[in-house]
């Protein structure tokens, strides 16, 4: 936790040199009065300003970014995290120099893995349940483009061959991708099956 001590001629006015120094909102801090001020003899002599302890409180966001840069650097690259609210949650994008794949890594199971910490440190700050999604490069909008079309090529494959397919473990958020693509197919199907890590969807045909 962040602290200081300020001071200033009111309490209030203690409070705001503190917030101004960290540039943050009053909500963002919590305030313990040290010494309440005093205007000593015929209001001239011996004053004594107004003294307080500021805590500031942790933003889950900024909790995450921070997270999400230390691990970025214990992996040797310089990144720069730019924050983005969406109706799926927050969206940080992580850009800089560097392999970024190092943070993608195989399918994005490295970027997956770094969005389930991410957004643990977030919920551990916050009242509310938080959502973030990270992406690099715009992993996230090309895999689902990726996975758009895998799902209508083995949707055809399925009513070709009248034989169900069974696709290889994917990530809940892969998953929706392919049942949200093919929801409204009127030939063909799916459903998940199996336990995490290792759930699959099922492509078959409508009966």
């Amino acid at each position: 936790m962040k602290k200081i001590v300020a001071s200033g001629k009111t309490i209030e006015e203690a409070v705001y040199s503190g917030i101004t120094q960290w540039q943050v909102p009053r909500d963002r801090v919590h305030v313990v009065i040290l010494e309440q001020p005093s205007r000593g003899l015929f209001g001239l002599i011996g004053v004594k300003e107004a003294k307080v302890e500021l805590e500031l409180i942790p933003d889950p966001c900024e909790e995450a970014e921070n997270f999400l840069m230390e691990v970025a650097s214990a992996m040797g690259l310089r990144v720069s995290v730019n924050r983005k609210e969406t109706k799926e949650g927050l969206y940080l994008s992580v850009s800089g120099g560097g392999d970024l794949g190092m943070i993608i890594g195989r399918r994005g199971q490295t970027l997956d893995a770094l969005q389930y910490l991410v957004n643990i440190v977030a919920n551990r700050y916050s009242d509310s349940h938080i959502r973030i999604v990270i992406d690099a490069e715009d992993f996230r909008q090309r895999r689902r483009k990726t996975l758009e079309e895998l799902s209508e090529r083995l949707a055809g494959r399925v009513i070709r061959t009248r034989k169900e397919v069974v696709l290889e473990p994917m990530s809940s958020h892969e998953r929706k991708v392919i049942h949200s693509q093919l929801q409204n197919h009127p030939k063909v199907k799916t459903m998940s099956k199996g336990d995490e890590p290792n759930r699959r969807i099922v492509i078959s045909l409508r009966s």
